[in-house]
């Protein structure tokens, strides 16, 4: 069996699990981040980083990360400050769509996945998601466990 060539270079460093439970997700988009090298620096170290109580705005036609926390670097001769707003960075048509999107009720840019890509540059990949109520996430549940169960049966038969 031939061996698909791994990529030394890509490496998630902080994953928001609980998007795809408490949100419904239209689309997604990969996007730059701007970053200070201590926060670089702590990213690579693969120390402590988080995305799920963060969100994403679009406010004077710039999109920003809003909450993301990057733990900070101990070497770092100029620290960065933890929980600061981050510049997110994509195409105008991209913004647009996003504007347009949110401004649509029910609707919110949720932070998906913090990474490196195969040319070792930091990306988040943000999407656009409509809030579920309990009774959606009830029925998500209800269909994930359902799916299970189908497996199991399969195997055994």
């Amino acid at each position: 069996m031939a061996k698909t060539p791994v990529d030394k270079n890509y490496k998630v460093i902080a994953e928001n699990r609980r998007a795809r439970y408490d949100y419904t997700i239209e689309s997604d988009l990969e996007c730059g981040i701007v970053l200070t090298g201590s926060e670089v620096k702590s990213l690579r170290q693969g120390k402590g980083s988080n995305i799920a109580d963060s969100y994403a705005s679009v406010e004077g036609g710039e999109l920003w990360l809003i909450n993301g926390y990057i733990a900070p670097y101990q070497q770092a001769m100029f620290p960065h400050e933890e929980r600061r707003r981050r510049k997110l960075l994509a195409s105008k048509r991209d913004i647009a769509r996003m504007q347009q999107a949110i401004a649509r009720e029910g609707m919110t840019l949720v932070p998906l996945v913090l990474y490196f890509n195969h040319r070792g540059m930091a990306k988040i990949k943000i999407a656009i998601g409509k809030g579920k109520k309990n009774q959606d996430k009830r029925a998500s549940e209800a269909k994930r466990d359902w799916n299970r169960q189908k497996q199991r049966l399969l195997k055994q038969n």
